[in-house]
């Protein structure tokens, strides 16, 4: 199971909203930003979008967040390959 969600920071005024997608691996729930390459996890969808707002806080910590990349309308699609 995945699913996206909006991560809202508020930094000085400005806000940013970041994609992100979290899925189950193993025992552990994974989220990743689509904007920054940024993960975390935790043992619940809850805890592990709790934490990769904590890690994306740190990340924009005293950085410039001007040319983040936007991303509209993700979609998941399944890429299958060959291996020998």
């Amino acid at each position: 199971m995945r699913y996206l969600s909006t991560c809202v920071i508020m930094r000085k005024m400005k806000k940013l909203e970041l994609q992100t997608i979290v899925w189950r691996e193993g025992k552990q729930w994974v989220a990743q930003c689509l904007n920054v390459d940024v993960s975390s996890f935790g043992p619940t969808q809850k805890s592990a979008l709790k934490n990769i707002r904590e890690a994306l806080e740190l990340y924009f910590e005293g950085v410039s967040p001007l040319k983040i990349p936007q991303v509209k309308s993700p979609a998941i699609r399944s890429t299958v390959l060959q291996h020998v």
